[in-house]
């Protein structure tokens, strides 16, 4: 696989987040075993997850990003890479999107969730409504440095992130639907499998 170090680099220079190195092993792990034709990304970034995903797979991949600057950047990244042709784009709000993909009864083998932490609780029904059957949820960031497992008081500027993250693990682990797996690695992450 070629090299993507360049975005990396680029990502930590301007403080964009990207996924990280455990966690995107384990997301190109899913991906070469699953064998997805169809993926849905929230939270585009600058493409480096969704690259990293198309490259482990023959799939199509339908982003979300709200970013203009990000976006731009990403579709320059999508292009160099070589992977646009298999790329469909959505430069708005992820809420809109996923519900303007549930009226159209669309289906994902994967959706690779990774936009606004304090979403994820209101997105979760539309989500699991677009996994196809022994589709996989893959949700990034569920720990949020940490501030989701501490038992203390919560600074407030992260506290109804972090009350939402909260119900959505709680949601999640709950839901016999889904085969679940909590992942303290990196900054959290969740493989959930629809039986």
């Amino acid at each position: 696989m070629e090299s993507m170090n360049e975005i990396k680099e680029f990502a930590k220079a301007n403080y964009i987040p990207i996924v990280r190195d455990k966690t995107a092993k384990k997301l190109t792990e899913i991906c070469k075993a699953q064998f997805p034709s169809k993926i849905l990304e929230i939270g585009t970034a600058i493409g480096y997850s969704g690259i990293l995903m198309l490259k482990s797979s023959n799939a199509r991949l339908y982003t979300i990003e709200n970013n203009n600057e990000r976006a731009k950047l990403a579709k320059e990244n999508f292009e160099k890479y070589k992977v646009k042709d298999r790329v469909t784009f959505y430069i708005d709000d992820a809420q809109k999107v996923i519900e303007e993909l549930c009226s159209k009864n669309e289906k994902f083998d994967l959706i690779f969730l990774d936009g606004a932490k304090g979403q994820y609780i209101r997105y979760y029904p539309y989500l699991k409504h677009l996994l196809s059957g022994g589709g996989i949820l893959f949700t990034d960031n569920i720990y949020l440095h940490g501030f989701v497992q501490i038992d203390g008081k919560v600074p407030h500027k992260h506290r109804s992130m972090v009350m939402n993250l909260r119900k959505f693990i709680n949601t999640l682990s709950q839901d016999n639907d889904f085969e679940t797996n909590f992942y303290d690695i990196d900054d959290g992450f969740s493989v959930s499998k629809l039986k």
